[in-house]
Order: structure tokens, then C-alpha cells, then sequence
């Protein structure tokens, strides 16, 4: 099967399996001539290299995540120059492995390339998962084909088992080598090959499900076979192709485009917040790059975050104050986000500045983003009067709000103010990050703040934090507060109450403790259980607590936004999530889970040729105190292909609305900790009943290609 359809047909295919020579581009002096080409499996690209060890190098297509045209990257947009713009384009690899910068020898080749590439990546997104699971089988196959004679000897037959993570014993691979080869010719080929992948693929569950389903609509919909349709018979190719559809997955249909009402106050959301985002590692010394802000960016990541200091030739810089981490031109920064911030989704996007500059450089900061963003940056309160509450997202699509510093309340963007500076408290994180990096000078400094930059602060002005009662009485709704996690996690504890009230009208930021050197991260759900909005997370560290915060994002169409449930928006609701009170948000209820089987998990040690896994499944509940909980299956030894558990769990659930459920699937080791194999995570509110499959993801929340897990689910009210 060519992932590529038929390639002779196809000048740009033809063109990718000849191959060519590009030039790879590293710096202004490294620039190398390298051959690449595609393979035959149409799905792996393979590259020279002049390394002492490496000389061959590869990489799939399940690695890319995207294809820029032009000089489009950092490196190229420093490393070459304008005039060769057509010429270039960047492959873009999921996770930190770095970007492939190449030129072309003219434009026309540079087209060839990107067309070739970029047809081959979206073949392999629309095919079906059958079709995935089919295609990885095939060239697993042809991987244990070694004499590429197109037949499979009885050792090849043991190959291609471990190569699709299982192993079984050498009496069980002879049966059912015997079965298959109907020739007694000592090598399977053309129906025998048919026949034992029939074997293979066969899923004993499927079977018992099958034959109590059946629903007209269904057979109608996805039935393959033409006179089982018209007897309204569903086969079980037809069954089988339902439940890889979208109405056969865990995640309700509905929730993958945006379902919920948008004209909300922006402060009604939960936004996808990440903190320290020009960072590609850690805060101490990683690398500060545009890259980090486009990757954070078409993850739907809403408010990011802009650390800026006086740099060389009166251009301020954005890095990690007090560190040895690089830095990055705020110019070049506010770029990349007017170029990328709204490719995923159209919902406003946060700009939370952390000021450390001249006045002169922040006048140069206030240009920068008036120039660069026009008329996307909101500069005025939309209306004609003060406002008295936020607009919603839905009236802020396609805009730039700036989070900072501002001298003076929002009515004075309705006067003429001809203040030219003024002196203003510093950021609290601007605190913290001071008090990290210089022992002994914690105390809160003053700042002089241009007018130019303080004018923009319009819906977001930063302000310290006096108490909940301080709040209510003397903060207009546009000023908000940024809590260290410490502060926070401690009022959420004891005040969860006052703090929900709080985020009914304001905005809060909470952000990691600076001793998180690591760029580790904290758990978000406390903090969302108490209303905050801007729940600011490490998005470069891949974590729990981030596949967390990707799966109460999932829904609502990716678009960075999702509602809070009508308790935590309503004045009179007095839910505390430490306390089971009575209330609205009190919903109990009874969630069956029933982990039936995997499908095609991955080897975890490719290198080792024996390396199989031992899966195991553990299902774990996050939301208020009483309603977290978790439970796994026993292990299965040595099959990563098609295991299968058939384990019943039940959790009993108090606030569905706050429930966040995560699926994680592990190799069980005895003699250390169990290594990840792959994870999901999504609101409980977003599931659907019934038999279900669940795609797995990888530690950084990229999706392993035809691996998934078949559950059953029932989500009823308690008795």
C-alpha cells in the first residue's frame, strides 16, 4: 500500500522517489549539500550525512509537524538572505527535535519539494485508521522481509512478530505458520500472506460486541459490503469501520468544533495559558527562540508570555532575567505571533508583558507592537463610554490584548493626558524572578513607565494583589492580579469560595514557583476548580500536568477557550470544592469503565531486538478533593499488538462538570518505574457512552499513529 497513491502518476511524487540534493543550512558558515530522498514505503525520507556513526539518517512523516514555505524559520530568517525567500523552506519535527533549514537550487525545485511533502503528510492524515493500522502491518512486514523476496519465512515470521510487539513462543509461531502455509513449501506467500494477517488482525472482542449490535443507521452509514447493506446486515468490517469513525471515539463529535456560547465576558473562560514561552527547555540555560512561541501558538495557546530587558543597539530583548539562557529580539517576536497566533484558532490572544526596560526601549516596545500588529492590537476600549465589563471572545476574534502596566485608570483613554511618564509598582513575577536571581534583594522596586507603552494596556492591567475584600472594593474589572502557585494553591485551600467570586469579575494569572529551575510544572486543576482563568503552564516540558491542560483544551474546536460551568459564573452560587455543600454543581454520579483491549502499541526500545512490552492501563479522575481517584489493570507480558484485560472499574463522581479523565498506558517494569507508552486525556463531560476507542498520544501530546485503546463506557446518574 503506497501512502502516496500512485506515485508514477504524480510529478511531484516521482519527483521526492528520485530525490535530490539540497543544501542544509545551520548558520551563516555551516551550509552543506545533502542528498535526500523518499523511500519506497512513500513514508520515510532518507538523508546522507557525513557523521562518523550516522551516516544514514532517517525520519518518518509520523515525525513532521508542519512544512514551512520561505525563510519561515528562525535560523533561516538569520542564516540567509531575502533574496533566496523562495528557494527555502524549513521541515518542522514534532517534540525538540530540531528544524531541517534547506535551500533549493531554484524555486521551482523548493515548490516540488514542499507540494511532494505536504501531499504525502495530508494522504497519511486522511486515510481511515483501518487504513493506518493496515499500512503500519504492511511495512512492518516488509521491515522482516529481508531478502525483499516478498515471501516470509518461518524466522522472518518471528521477526515481524517482535517488530509489531509481540512475542510468543517458538511451538505457538510454528502452529501458526503450519496453518498458513497451505504449500508445505516452508515460506507464506500471496493468500497465505492474506491468510495470516486475517489471523493476526482477528479481535476475539469484536466478536462478542458484534452480535448484539445493530442499528439501521449505522449499517447505512458505514456498512461495506453492498448486499449486507441491503439485507440491513452489518458485517463486522462494517462494525469494525463504525467504531474507528469519529462516532465510534471517546471524545463526543459535537465538542471537536466550537460548541459553546462565545459571547460570554472573556473572564467566563478558562484560556490556555503558558508561561515563560520564548523558552525551548529550561529556565536557567535553554535556549530563548520565536520557535517557542509558534510551537505554544498552534497548540491554541491563547495568553503567552514576553519577559523584556534593554538589549544591544537600543532593541529590547526578550530571555530569562539573571540566567544564562539566550535571548531573542522583541521585533523578531512580535512577528512570529502576528504571523502564527490565529492559524489554529480565530479567539483573542494575550500578550502578558513582564517590563524590565528604559523608558527608551519601552517607547521602542510600544512601536514595535503598534507597527507590527496594526489594527489587530487593541489600543482602545471597544464602545464609545468606560466599560463596565469585558467583551467576549467572539467580539475580540483576531485581536491582541496587552497584559501589563498601566499609569492610569481606563477613563483616561477618554481624556487627553499629556503625562509623557510615570513611576509604577513592578510586575509581582518581575518580583519573584529578581528575588530568585539576586539573594537578598526581594524587595518590590518602582519602574518608570512610558506613556506609550501604558496606554495599550487596556482590558489587562496588571496590579498587586491586596486581598479578596481589597479587590472587591478598589479594583475596576480590568485590573488583575498574577499569584505565584504557593499563594494561589493556599487561597484556593482556604478561600476557595472568595476566589471563585473573584473570577466572576477579574481576571487571575497564576504562574510557577521560581525555584521551578527545571521548568517543571504544578497541577492545574485546583486552580481552575477555583475559577482562575489564565492557569500559566510550562508548555516546552512535556508532564502530566500538561497532557492535563491539552485535554481540558481538547474540546470546543482546539480554540484555546472553554466556558466555565454556570456555578462559577452565577453571584449567588456559593460552591466551595473542598466542601460537598448542596448545590447546582452537585450532580452524582456512577462512571463505568470497562478496559477491554489495545491495538498496536509501540515498541518503546526499537533498538533492542527481543524489546517487547508489558502493557498495563491505568484510569485517572482529576477534579474537586473528593472526586480524584485512580485505578489500573494487571499487566500483560510481552504483547504490545493486541492485548487484552477485559477490567470493570467504577468511580463515583460528585462534580462531573470539574472531572477531567486521563487514560495512560504503561510498560510494567518490576525493578524500576514503568515507562510512559502513551496517554489521553479529555473532560469527563466530553465522553460518550458505549464501546469507544481511545487514540493514544505521546509523553509531548503528538498522536502515535494507529495505536489506541477499546473500551466501554456509561456515565449514569448514582443511585
Amino acid at each position: 500500500m503506497y501512502l502516496c497513491g500512485k506515485p508514477k502518476g504524480d510529478e511531484d511524487l516521482q519527483f521526492l522517489l528520485v530525490g535530490g540534493e539540497l543544501v542544509k543550512i545551520r548558520s551563516t558558515s555551516w551550509k552543506k549539500n545533502r542528498f535526500f530522498k523518499l523511500q519506497e514505503d512513500c513514508k520515510t525520507f532518507w538523508h546522507e550525512s557525513h557523521k562518523t556513526f550516522k551516516r544514514d539518517q532517517t525520519f518518518s512523516i509520523d515525525e513532521i509537524d508542519s512544512l514551512r514555505h520561505g525563510r519561515q524559520s528562525e535560523g533561516l530568517n538569520k542564516h540567509t538572505e531575502p533574496a533566496i525567500e523562495k528557494q527555502c523552506f524549513s521541515i518542522i519535527f514534532k517534540g525538540r527535535k530540531k528544524n531541517l533549514d534547506l535551500m533549493a537550487a531554484s524555486e521551482e525545485e523548493a515548490q516540488k519539494w514542499v507540494s511532494g511533502i505536504e501531499k504525502i503528510i495530508n494522504n497519511m492524515r486522511n486515510l481511515s485508521h483501518q487504513q493506518k493500522s493496515e499500512h503500519w502491518i504492511i511495512n512492518c512486514m516488509r521491515k522482516a522481509d529481508k531478502n525483499e523476496d516478498n515471501k516470509m519465512t518461518l524466522k522472518e515470521l518471528k521477526h515481524f512478530l517482535r517488530q509489531i510487539n509481540v512475542e510468543v513462543d517458538d511451538t505457538y509461531a510454528e502452529e501458526i505458520f503450519k496453518k498458513c502455509d497451505k504449500s508445505n513449501s516452508g515460506s507464506l506467500e500471496g493468500s497465505e500472506i492474506k491468510h495470516f494477517y486475517d489471523l493476526l488482525t482477528h479481535r476475539e472482542e469484536i466478536d462478542v460486541i458484534y452480535g448484539n449490535y445493530d442499528a439501521l443507521k449505522l449499517i447505512e452509514k458505514y456498512e461495506v459490503d453492498e448486499t449486507a447493506k441491503q439485507k440491513k446486515h452489518m458485517t463486522k468490517d462494517g462494525f469494525l469501520m463504525y467504531l474507528h469513525q469519529d462516532e465510534g471515539s471517546i471524545l463526543n463529535p459535537a465538542h471537536k468544533h466550537v460548541y459553546q456560547d462565545m459571547h460570554q465576558p472573556l473572564n467566563h473562560y478558562y484560556i490556555s495559558s503558558s508561561h515563560n514561552t520564548y523558552l525551548m527547555e529550561d529556565q536557567l540555560k535553554g535556549p530563548s527562540s520565536t520557535e517557542a512561541y509558534i510551537k505554544a501558538l498552534m497548540k491554541s495557546c491563547r495568553c503567552v508570555e514576553l519577559d523584556c530587558w534593554d538589549g544591544a543597539n537600543g532593541e529590547p530583548v526578550i530571555y530569562h532575567g539573571y540566567t544564562i539562557t539566550s535571548k531573542v529580539l522583541f521585533r523578531d517576536v512580535i512577528k512570529a505571533i502576528k504571523d502564527y497566533a490565529f492559524k489554529t484558532s480565530e479567539y483573542p490572544v494575550i500578550l502578558s508583558l513582564e517590563n524590565h526596560c528604559s523608558v527608551d526601549q519601552q517607547k521602542l516596545m510600544a512601536h514595535h507592537l503598534i507597527s507590527i500588529l496594526g489594527d489587530a492590537l487593541v489600543t482602545k476600549p471597544t464602545g464609545y463610554t468606560v466599560p463596565m465589563n469585558f467583551p467576549s471572545p467572539e467580539e475580540l476574534k483576531g485581536k491582541f490584548l496587552i497584559k501589563g502596566k498601566r499609569m492610569n485608570k481606563l477613563e483616561a483613554a477618554f481624556s487627553n493626558s499629556i503625562i509623557e511618564e510615570g513611576t509604577v509598582s513592578e510586575e509581582d513575577e518581575a518580583a519573584d524572578c529578581k528575588e530568585n536571581g539576586q539573594k537578598g534583594k526581594s524587595k518590590k522596586a518602582k519602574i518608570k513607565l512610558a506613556k506609550q507603552l501604558s496606554d495599550i494596556v487596556i482590558y489587562c492591567k496588571s496590579v498587586h494583589f491586596n486581598g479578596f475584600e481589597h479587590a472587591r472594593e478598589n479594583q475596576e474589572f480590568y485590573e488583575m492580579s498574577s499569584f505565584k502557585e504557593n499563594k494561589a494553591f493556599n487561597l484556593a485551600e482556604t478561600s476557595a469560595t472568595a476566589y471563585i467570586h473573584h473570577n466572576m469579575d477579574k481576571l487571575s494569572r497564576i504562574y510557577p514557583a521560581g525555584s521551578r529551575t527545571d521548568s517543571s510544572n504544578y497541577n492545574p486543576v485546583p486552580m481552575w476548580n477555583a475559577g482562575c482563568q489564565i492557569v500559566a503552564l510550562n508548555f516546552q516540558t512535556p508532564s502530566k500536568e500538561m497532557q492535563i491542560n491539552q485535554g481540558r483544551f481538547l474540546p470546543n474546536g482546539l480554540c484555546g477557550y472553554i466556558l466555565k460551568p454556570q456555578f462559577m459564573r452565577s453571584p449567588s452560587s456559593q460552591f466551595d470544592p473542598n466542601t460537598l455543600t448542596n448545590g447546582p454543581w452537585l450532580k452524582r454520579k456512577t462512571f463505568h469503565v470497562m478496559l477491554i483491549s489495545a491495538q498496536q502499541l509501540p515498541k518503546l526500545n526499537k533498538d533492542k531486538h527481543k524489546s517487547i512490552v508489558d502493557p498495563l492501563v491505568r484510569v485517572e479522575l482529576y477534579g474537586i478533593p473528593a472526586d480524584n481517584a485512580s485505578k489500573e489493570t494487571h499487566y500483560i507480558e510481552n504483547n504490545g499488538f493486541n492485548p487484552m484485560w477485559n477490567e470493570k472499574f467504577q468511580f463515583e463522581i460528585h462534580v462531573p462538570e470539574l472531572v477531567m479523565v486521563r487514560f495512560v498506558v504503561e510498560d510494567y517494569d518490576s525493578t524500576s518505574q514503568n515507562d510512559l507508552i502513551g496517554q489521553y486525556c479529555l473532560p469527563l463531560t466530553s465522553i460518550k457512552n458505549g464501546y469507544r476507542h481511545v487514540p493514544l498520544l505521546t509523553k509531548r501530546g503528538d498522536v502515535i499513529c494507529s495505536a489506541g485503546l477499546f473500551v466501554h463506557l456509561m456515565l449514569i446518574d448514582a443511585e
